[in-house]
């Protein structure tokens, strides 16, 4: 079983608005206005009850101008409510509405004001902070399952930023603690906004092929040395997406493939390509740069005590069976096996 995962703090790039701005300012504008008339018309039913201390006649522009200062809470006390029925009316019914209109101004001052310049200005200082940071584009179904396990191998959920169109995908990933941005990916100022230059790796996974090489060539664009992992599912478009710039290309019915062959000639091989794969397995599949003392060594005899499989040296990969890993060089990346201590735990 995984352990439970913890939630974190979800800290907002940006959001964008389910309305365009104008709309919601006219619905806001337009209910305030609807309960103003309500009241209008129970002052001028109910006008009886009222008494103008200056010329003593109520009219319908008397009772506009009261039912105006009384819910503004002006109060200048020229017109007031004299029947006990009149000041019923104020404390059950017109009190509730002024407050409500009240609440729909203050909303509204917050919402296009106050809160829109608190989260520029917070989305102005995550950007600055933003370095070394994952960027994960595309949070469907892969692209959740590679932030879930990100943060399975500690990856602090702050230094990931997830981009996707959907506001619904986005709400996922802000319960993951991530930092979420609502846009096109094939977009330069979007990925501009989520600082890609300064990402430590990008990882793209659009749910569609054109799309995703779409992605990739502006990634590449815009951030030629950050290292693009790129998902497609047709075996035609990985060379396309290597062309476009991706570093890796993943092609999951591929992948799925392999498994069911291991198990057609082994029922423990695609059980061990899965254990491979999860942070949550017995051993762990570990890529890293060759450590000082072990340069000069074979890649049998490394410093962590993990099993050697693969070098690449100067672009190239070298197998642990080949005559060049005998000799670790500095700059060398080691591909190895680790044991799993909690994987362990967890399945025994």
């Amino acid at each position: 079983m995984k352990p439970p995962r913890q939630k974190t703090r979800f800290t907002p790039l940006r959001r964008a608005v389910a309305i365009p701005v104008w709309a919601d300012v006219f619905l806001r504008l337009g209910g305030a206005l609807a309960l103003v008339f309500i009241v209008v018309i129970v002052h001028w039913l109910d006008r009886d009850g009222l008494v103008d201390h200056h010329d003593g006649n109520v009219s319908f522009l008397d009772v506009v101008y009261f039912t105006m200062i009384s819910i503004t809470t002006t109060g200048f006390g020229d017109i007031a409510p004299i029947s006990d029925k009149s000041r019923l009316i104020e404390a059950v019914i017109v009190t509730p509405i002024r407050l409500a209109v009240l609440f729909i101004f203050v909303g509204t001052a917050y919402n296009f004001v106050i809160r829109r310049s608190w989260e520029k200005w917070r989305m102005t200082r995550i950007q600055e902070r933003l370095s070394n940071h994952i960027v994960v584009l595309g949070y469907g179904i892969s692209g959740s399952e590679a932030v879930d396990e990100l943060i399975e191998r500690g990856t602090d959920p702050a230094k990931i930023v997830v981009v996707d169109p959907g506001a619904d995908r986005l709400a996922l990933a802000e319960e993951r603690g991530c930092n979420v941005l609502e846009g096109d990916a094939t977009r330069d100022d979007t990925l501009s906004a989520v600082r890609i230059g300064n990402a430590s790796s990008a990882l793209v996974s659009a749910g569609r092929d054109d799309t995703t090489i779409l992605i990739v060539l502006t990634v590449r664009h815009l951030a030629p040395s950050v290292p693009i992992t790129a998902v497609v599912r047709a075996g035609d478009n990985e060379l396309l997406a290597r062309q476009a710039g991706a570093d890796n290309v993943i092609n999951p019915v591929r992948f799925t493939g392999l498994l069911l062959a291991g198990s057609a000639e082994g029922r423990h091989i695609s059980d061990y390509l899965a254990d491979l794969a999860s942070v949550s397995g017995r051993v762990q599949l570990v890529e890293r740069q060759a450590k000082a003392e072990e340069v000069g060594r074979s890649l049998d005899e490394l410093a962590t005590g993990g099993r050697g499989l693969r070098i690449y040296r100067d672009g190239r990969a070298i197998g642990f069976w080949e005559q060049e890993a005998n000799v670790l060089t500095a700059g060398d990346v080691i591909v190895e096996i680790l044991p799993n201590p909690d994987g362990e735990a967890d399945l025994a």
